[in-house]
């Protein structure tokens, strides 16, 4: 399985709750960048998994727009997410061909450390925006191998 891992794109400063910071400006464009890098590239998830969070779900809507790929709020992925529960949550999206993941940091870039086999204590960067792929053989630690990461800026 093809894993894609989106972190949100740039967000508002805090509102009332942390979960209702929407995107700016800025990550409005952002995400529309990714949108059309995927699309340029070829790249079609089966299912689009985003955070309950309303800047993932905005960066997410932007993203299956451009792909006509449907969308699916995971409550997993919300912020505080651990690598033990998106692996355990994944298993039933093993099926598919890929997938694309819109979480927050430092969550995806422990889910991406602990997939790539990394040191249990490292965080792989994530910026905002940025894309990251992994070719699962499985969803045990370190059974991943990197087929890229891009910032937003070095997706024109």
């Amino acid at each position: 399985m093809l894993l894609y891992l989106l972190r949100h794109a740039d967000a508002e400063e805090m509102k009332t709750t942390d979960a209702e910071r929407g995107l700016t400006a800025k990550g409005r464009q952002q995400a529309e960048k990714v949108s059309r890098y995927c699309k340029r590239c070829g790249v079609r998830p089966d299912y689009i998994l985003t955070s309950p969070f309303r800047r993932a779900r905005e960066t997410a809507v932007t993203v299956a727009s451009a792909l006509e790929t449907p969308i699916l709020v995971e409550p997993f992925l919300a912020s505080g997410m651990t690598s033990d529960c998106a692996r355990h949550e994944l298993r039933s999206y093993l099926g598919c061909q890929s997938a694309f993941l819109v979480g927050h940091q430092p969550d995806l870039g422990e889910l991406i450390a602990v997939l790539l086999g990394l040191a249990t204590a490292s965080s792989f960067p994530v910026p905002k925006a940025s894309l990251t792929a992994l070719e699962m053989r499985s969803l045990a630690p370190g059974a991943a191998s990197l087929v890229f990461t891009l910032p937003p800026r070095m997706m024109e």
